[in-house]
Formats: C-alpha cells, sequence, structure tokens
C-alpha cells in the first residue's frame, strides 16, 4: 500500500488535532478497506466501493453502528 497515500491520512488527521489513537484507528480502517477490495487504489475508487465496504463490515463481520461510522469517516470529504 502506498505509503503516501497513510501519509497523507496521518498528517490530515494531525490538522483536524485527532488523538495519536484516532489517527492510528483511522489509518487501519483505509488500510482494511484497500485489502478489502484487493489492494486497488482509493483513488480509482468511490462511494459504492465505500458502501460495500461498509456493508461488508456489517453483514460479515457483524460490527455496531457506532464502528461503521468510525470506519467510515476517513472517507468522509
Amino acid at each position: 500500500m502506498a505509503q503516501k497515500l497513510l501519509n497523507k491520512a496521518r498528517e490530515t488527521a494531525c490538522l483536524k488535532h485527532f488523538s495519536a489513537r484516532t489517527e492510528d484507528a483511522y489509518v487501519e480502517w483505509i488500510k482494511r478497506f484497500v485489502l478489502f477490495h484487493n489492494k486497488r487504489r482509493p483513488a480509482e475508487m468511490g462511494e459504492l466501493e465505500i458502501r460495500s465496504f461498509l456493508i461488508h463490515l456489517a453483514t460479515a463481520q457483524y460490527v455496531s453502528s457506532s464502528t461503521q461510522n468510525q470506519a467510515h469517516y476517513p472517507f468522509v470529504k
């Protein structure tokens, strides 16, 4: 996975004054998203891929709605 993308995510989280733990959590969600989509570049994906990832979390991983919200936040523009 492109380290550049993850560095940009960390930089953005820092600029928003997120805690280090929140920053780490969002970076992990980005990694999981990319791996779920077979390492496709996020720039090539959009709402459809985000939606399918969140549906997978709900139906296959049985995550709570608050976890889904946390997973979705890094993709909110």
